[in-house]
């Protein structure tokens, strides 16, 4: 099977160093974190009552800012720039754990309907996505800031 979500290089990061502590309320994961390798790191933020997150750096597009969305399923949307790009749309719930989704992996071109947030004790936040209840795959993100 091929790599679900965040496995992917685009927005993976090395996360170099000790997590910082995790703010705690309503937005405690609202920031930017380092997702596993390559450099890459998404961004966090509020939209209206829920929270999204798009891609903010990675390696690649260091190489080359007008990257695009080749490997998207959907040929209408291979145009688009992936710096910016809207990969966690629509999580709510909180203080520690948030549902929603679709999720979205530019690297692979794959999507997952349902996500999973949750903040760990120790700063981190396990991010899950779900193509169907046993199709799932978590990584875990560190906050950069």
């Amino acid at each position: 099977m091929r790599k679900l979500l965040f496995s992917v290089s685009f927005i993976a990061a090395a996360a170099g160093g000790v997590a910082a502590a995790a703010p705690q309320g309503s937005g405690a994961i609202t920031g930017l974190w380092s997702t596993g390798s390559q450099g890459g790191r998404v961004e966090i933020y509020r939209c209206g009552a829920a929270f999204c997150g798009k891609v903010a750096d990675a390696a690649p597009l260091r190489a080359n800012p007008d990257h695009r969305d080749v490997k998207n399923p959907d040929k209408a949307l291979r145009d688009r720039r992936l710096k910016g790009l809207v990969v966690l749309h629509g999580f709510a719930g909180g203080p520690s754990e948030w549902k929603g989704g679709p999720l979205y992996d530019p690297e692979a071109g794959e999507g997952a309907a349902k996500g999973y947030l949750a903040l760990r004790g120790d700063g981190k936040l396990e991010v899950k996505g779900c193509k169907a209840a046993i199709f799932c795959r978590t990584k875990v993100w560190t906050r950069v800031r």
